[in-house]
């Protein structure tokens, strides 16, 4: 029998218009042909201070990355300076832990300015009322704001993604900075590689690297299908007709100048030994900087990478 060439068969068939055009196919299963062993093996764009950090359990991965936010805002409190901090809703479980640890070392939160990185919306940048149980300002004030207490962040220091908001953030954040701020982003990363809901597919909107490092902000930004796909099973318990087809989001010109990162990668269900965000990972880790892959570019920023282990693989193919 004929040995069939699957990268060939996809990229010669509909899906040539479904995935973003500069792809490269090969080079991203090339990332993913690496094994548990490679994780660790630096590459010459990653920042000095950049590092991968495994977890063993989702359990394990929420506490550490919890704790790792915690101590970042305990930290700016010991040196007696504000922090800045980018919200993502995704990963979660998180919050609960920085909550925690915040409560037990019993450091309030006076000088955090909390930025929620992305919100659903409509196609004029409208967003969800505060109150959706699906709006991410909503999801922030349940897991972190409301929790924390009398420890909580100012509300006048909570800001969210709206149409009239999102605009501001970067004169907002520059002026923090420029009064001795530390800026700390915290991101997951989406099945197409997006941070914050910056999408691959925006990379047709600009020449080169330099112009698409430049854009704060996108208001009603176009998700791509399987950024609704993926979000529907995370957060819509699989209703698809549920899941807005735009966000407003932060830019590259946001997130590639923060001080310091605490990214998660949490796509493992243990129940079915199910890993679905392994090439996330190592596509994150070692494609290298591209506009096309917007999570390549993080590695080159100082900060931490959580993952779950079983997502370095190795990623063969299992139909048992």
């Amino acid at each position: 029998m004929r040995q069939i060439n699957l990268l060939n068969t996809i990229q010669g068939s509909l899906f040539e218009n479904f995935f973003p055009s500069a792809w490269d196919l090969k080079k991203i299963d090339e990332c993913c042909s690496n094994t548990p062993e490679d994780v660790n093996k630096r590459e010459s764009w990653w920042h000095k201070d950049f590092r991968p950090v495994e977890a063993n359990s989702l359990e394990d991965f929420n506490t550490l990355m919890g704790h790792e936010i915690a101590y970042q805002i305990k930290l700016a409190k010991d040196e007696g300076r504000d922090i800045i901090v980018i919200l993502s809703v995704g990963p979660m479980g998180m919050y609960r832990w920085t909550v925690e640890f915040l409560k037990r070392w019993n450091v309030d939160c006076k000088h955090v300015h909390g930025f929620n990185m992305d919100e659903w919306c409509d196609e004029e940048g409208n967003t969800l009322p505060s109150t959706n149980p699906g709006a991410f300002r909503n999801a922030m004030e349940n897991a972190l704001y409301g929790p924390l207490g009398n420890l909580t962040v100012p509300e006048n220091q909570r800001h969210f993604a709206t149409r009239d908001e999102l605009p501001l953030y970067n004169s907002q954040i520059m002026d923090l900075r420029s009064k001795g701020a530390k800026f700390v982003v915290i991101y997951g990363i989406g099945w197409v590689f997006h941070i914050a809901f910056w999408e691959p597919h925006f990379a047709a909107d600009y020449k080169n690297m330099d112009e698409w490092l430049q854009p704060t902000h996108r208001i009603a930004a176009q998700l791509h299908p399987l950024t609704i796909i993926q979000n529907s099973i995370t957060s819509f318990k699989s209703r698809i007709t549920l899941v807005p087809a735009r966000a407003n989001t932060i830019g590259p010109g946001i997130f590639m100048k923060a001080d310091y990162t605490i990214g998660g990668v949490d796509g493992f269900l243990p129940v079915r030994n199910m890993i679905y965000q392994g090439m996330t990972f190592w596509v994150t880790l070692k494609y290298g900087p591209d506009m096309w892959i917007p999570s390549s570019v993080m590695p080159q920023l100082p900060g931490k990478l959580f993952y779950i282990k079983h997502l370095a693989g190795p990623l063969e193919p299992d139909v048992n």
